[in-house]
């Protein structure tokens, strides 16, 4: 058979045989105590001193060791105690590389996942927020890159040319990329996203025609779910191609508005409308007066203009102060004795006919 020829050339005495078997068996127990007794060490480091992320970084990477890897290192242990020819030596140290990397990669990987965990959750507002999208940028490509550079690595080390694959695989890359340039403009828009960070999960925006609250950043399209109710998908791309209002990172309201009185109110009594207007706003909570001037006066209006800042931009809060400052400045009026009615305006009605003129009639101008 042809098994048979393949290990026609391994010839090992039954002691030797049983002298490797028995090394293998002590190096998987001897492994399997050293890790048990450095996660009880690390356990105790880290009850001593709760914030040690050294300590529990080493220990969240120990408990990625793989059984499987364990098992195969003890075997190869008990491997290099036989008196092996030429190509199975050779055959073995591959062997070696190839345990002893997907561990140390698995090491790494988790190493990987758990510092950017632990940096970008320092980094928060909420210890209890979602991923960001830079988090999950940042951990994809770091693992990618690992893994990519393992497999190459076991490649050339099983005696295979990675150079040819290397370059076959950046013709390939190109035209993966013209035929998905789309799916890439998302991708490196939702990159922008992440260095950028116009805005994240938890924000109030306004985008386009809807607003609404950010709910997952992905790779592809961002989820906004609406103030109507319903959740919005967008691209990236197409997302960064408008005008983004975050409302979340709004420090202050800056609020300006104008009302107006009958034109025929005295002089006297329109003096005394902006040191009325300026008690009104701040009697209120959480506001800074700006201003209360004369804007405009007319054969329709005197207009007044009112401005004002609310310390606090929740939007519930600055509705009832400004219903509250209406109604305000509504009482002010009245105590005041003067009107919001506009001016009245004559109408004239003419016979078509050619015929003498009809009766006049005053009717009150009306803004719409």
């Amino acid at each position: 058979m042809e098994w048979q020829k393949y290990f026609a050339d391994v010839e090992i005495h039954p002691a030797n045989a049983l002298f490797a078997l028995g090394v293998a068996i002590l190096s998987f127990i001897v492994i399997h105590t050293l890790l048990a007794l450095v996660r009880r060490r690390l356990c105790k480091l880290e009850e001593r001193k709760a914030d040690r992320p050294a300590a529990q970084l080493i220990k969240a990477t120990l408990a990625r060791t793989s059984n499987v890897a364990v098992f195969a290192t003890s075997i190869l242990i008990g491997l290099s105690m036989l008196e092996l020819p030429v190509p199975w030596d050779a055959r073995v140290r591959n062997l070696w590389f190839i345990a002893l990397g997907a561990q140390l990669a698995m090491y790494v990987s988790h190493a990987i996942d758990f510092s950017a965990r632990r940096y970008f959750r320092r980094r928060t507002r909420s210890p209890d927020s979602p991923a960001s999208v830079a988090q999950t940028l940042t951990i994809w490509a770091l693992k990618t890159a690992l893994w990519i550079i393992f497999f190459l690595a076991m490649l050339s080390n099983l005696g295979i040319n990675v150079t040819t694959f290397i370059a076959s695989l950046g013709i390939g890359g190109i035209a993966i990329a013209l035929a998905v340039q789309n799916i890439l403009g998302d991708l490196f828009a939702s990159l922008s996203i992440a260095v950028d960070k116009p805005f994240e999960v938890g924000d109030y925006i306004a985008v386009a025609d809807f607003s609404g609250t950010v709910e997952h950043v992905g790779l592809k399209t961002t989820r906004v779910r609406a103030d109507s109710g319903e959740q919005v998908v967008i691209a990236n791309a197409e997302m960064l191609r408008n005008t983004v209002r975050n409302y979340k990172r709004m420090r202050e309201r800056r609020v300006q508005f104008s009302l107006r009185l009958n034109p025929g109110t005295p002089l006297e009594l329109a003096e005394q409308v902006p040191a009325a207007l300026r008690e009104v706003v701040e009697r209120q909570k959480q506001v800074r007066f700006d201003r209360a001037h004369l804007k405009a006066l007319d054969l329709n209006w005197i207009e007044f203009e009112l401005v004002y800042f609310m310390l606090d931009p929740a939007y519930a809060l600055f509705m009832d102060t400004q219903q509250a400052i209406l109604i305000g400045a509504r009482r002010v009026f009245d105590d005041l004795g003067v009107t919001m009615t506009p001016a009245a305006t004559t109408v004239v009605m003419e016979n078509p006919q050619g015929g003498e003129m009809r009766p006049m009639r005053a009717l009150p101008l009306r803004s719409h």
